[in-house]
């Protein structure tokens, strides 16, 4: 009886937690960083014990991360990794080479320590592939605790603060004394035997299966790792196939957000505004009915 009890506890909070991704999760932009789920990379760099582990992952189809075409030829891309490291901090350039010549950044988890037993990464979506400054950083899930508001509390309910990924067997891999640098050794038409190119799968089937993955990650608009960010900043690649072929996606989601965040306006101007056209209107009135008096 507890095993069921506990069985349908779970349940409802993962539909509560899946429900909350859904109403939160956005509409397709247009751009193409829609088929890359920063959320679910996350999770697939937690789950990985090596950096070799982790691009195998992200390729992986099963898990629903990379759905990207960049180049256009119906397949999907392959996901390289690049480590730029300096020090203890790290940059992981998640890359894909989109011809022979030209390659472009999907994103890149940045990593910095911050104490003996302490480290902090977000993942920084390219503006390119996104718009926008996308930075995802993991939740801080010893939030996640029977509250007030149902069986468990709601994504809503967590504090974001920093959390500390120390212990995370990747991060521990890169860390290590005997640590290598790495540098994916595959590259245009030359892939691992084992990744199989199919057709990209359509937005909304893709975003359904990336819909777990945000219950634990989620988006902040403070970057957090400056130094990683610095060595990364002049190894930033970006090709100009994919420049020109999102040139319109840019523009049309430019334009939608000017035209949907529009700064607010101050409610004592809206009170003066209103105050104003009813004095007109009172003055128009009146001269009116004096007209009529002659």
């Amino acid at each position: 009886m507890k095993t069921y009890i506990s069985i349908i506890f779970v349940s409802m909070f993962m539909a509560t937690n899946i429900l909350f991704a859904q109403q939160t999760a956005n509409d397709s932009t247009g751009l193409p960083g829609d088929n890359f789920n920063l959320q679910g990379a996350l999770q697939m760099f937690k789950d990985s014990k090596s950096l070799e582990e982790f691009e195998q992952k992200l390729n992986t189809l099963d898990n629903h991360i990379n759905n990207l075409d960049l180049n256009g030829n119906d397949t999907i891309d392959y996901i390289r990794i690049v480590d730029k490291s300096e020090g203890t901090s790290h940059a992981l350039v998640l890359q894909v080479a989109v011809n022979e010549n030209e390659s472009q950044d999907v994103a890149v988890i940045e990593i910095e320590k911050n104490g003996n037993e302490s480290a902090v990464l977000q993942i920084f979506g390219d503006e390119e592939l996104y718009g926008d400054s996308v930075f995802v950083e993991p939740v801080d899930q010893s939030d996640l605790k029977p509250g007030q508001k149902g069986p468990m509390s709601t994504v809503n309910d967590v504090k974001f603060v920093t959390v500390n990924v120390w212990l995370w067997p990747c991060v521990k891999f890169i860390y290590a004394p005997a640590y290598v640098t790495w540098a994916s050794p595959w590259k245009w038409h030359y892939y691992p035997v084992w990744w199989k190119p199919v057709p990209p799968l359509k937005w909304r089937i893709y975003n359904n299966y990336c819909l777990p993955y945000h219950v634990l990650y989620h988006r902040v608009y403070v970057h957090r790792v400056i130094i990683a960010h610095k060595i990364y900043k002049p190894y930033r690649r970006t090709s100009v196939i994919v420049v020109n072929r999102y040139k319109p996606a840019h523009l049309q989601y430019k334009a939608n957000k000017e035209k949907h965040f529009q700064k607010p306006v101050n409610n004592k101007q809206v009170q003066g505004n209103n105050k104003l056209v009813q004095g007109n209107k009172m003055q128009k009135t009146q001269k009116k009915q004096g007209g009529r008096k002659k």
